[in-house]
């Protein structure tokens, strides 16, 4: 694993994100655009998350929601503020597009944990925190084992296992089955799915055989 994870991985990260940006471009421009008229010249979002080693970088993504606030000034739900250009943009995963200038940078992988809060960062117990021993993915092993519709444990224990058990042929895996997800819509997007309550902390450590 130590060759495919520290020399092959790498490699073909940046190539396959790079024909695939190419590959994307005009999905990627005419998402652009849309979202520059629908969201008041503003298209992508940037937020600081944790990578590999907890590293801090800024991932980019589609903005899929409005900024507006409450009466007090504060924003609203996430639910109450996502657009409906929004809603189409992830239902199709379009969102994670711009990603793959992440992981051209180096900041990401095509294949790995999917980089969350930094606020959840002090909550992970020890296992948990293997999570961070690679970097993150655009897509990851639970995200095709169930994304937003099993528990942040049952994830996090799919993210670990994912770490010990990274292979060349697993990573083929989770590309196929995240594509066929993605043109299936299969467990990929709904609205009440997808806006998630905060991870709180897990208060014993789980067991983290999830193989399929």
């Amino acid at each position: 694993m130590s060759v495919y994870k520290h020399i092959i991985k790498p490699c073909f990260d940046v190539l396959a994100a790079s024909i695939g940006f190419l590959l994307l471009f005009p999905i990627f421009a005419t998402t652009w655009f849309v979202l520059m008229i629908t969201n008041k010249g503003k298209a992508f979002f940037y937020q600081a998350r944790p990578g590999k080693n907890e590293r801090i970088f800024k991932i980019i993504k589609f903005k899929t929601m409005n900024d507006n606030t409450d009466a007090n000034g504060l924003l609203l739900e996430p639910s109450e503020r996502l657009t409906k250009v929004g809603v189409f943009v992830r239902k199709y995963s379009l969102d994670e597009i711009p990603q793959l200038l992440n992981v051209i940078k180096g900041d990401m992988s095509l294949i790995g944990p999917r980089p969350l809060l930094i606020r959840y960062l002090p909550r992970y117990n020890a296992i948990q925190k293997q999570r961070h021993d690679i970097k993150p993915g655009i897509t990851g092993w639970a995200q095709v084992n169930g994304r937003n519709a099993i528990s942040w444990e049952q994830k996090f224990e799919f993210d670990v296992w994912y770490v010990k058990h990274m292979s060349f042929f697993l990573d083929l895996k989770i590309l196929f089955k995240t594509v066929y997800k993605v043109f299936k819509k299969d467990g990929i997007y709904s609205v009440d799915n997808d806006i998630v309550p905060d991870f709180t902390g897990t208060q014993t450590n789980e067991n983290t055989s999830h193989g399929n």
